[in-house]
């Protein structure tokens, strides 16, 4: 299900106020988000879906949500 544009833009601002760059362009570069490495290797597709989301990579994802 696709998020609204008013949904897209209040997210994208929220990272930048948050971690001074957008969360659309550091998930189509492949970037995180959060801690700016490189975010290739996920544990598995829900992970996968989750950087799609949040932009965040795995070990953020781990940080933020927990690991299960």
């Amino acid at each position: 299900m696709a998020k609204s544009v008013e949904m897209e833009n209040f997210l994208d601002e929220m990272a930048k106020a948050l971690f001074g760059h957008s969360r659309d362009a550091s998930i189509e570069s492949g970037f995180c988000v959060y801690c700016g490495s490189e975010a290739k290797s996920f544990r598995n597709a829900i992970s996968r879906r989750e950087f799609s989301i949040s932009g965040f990579c795995q070990e953020c994802q781990d940080k933020t949500f927990g690991m299960d």
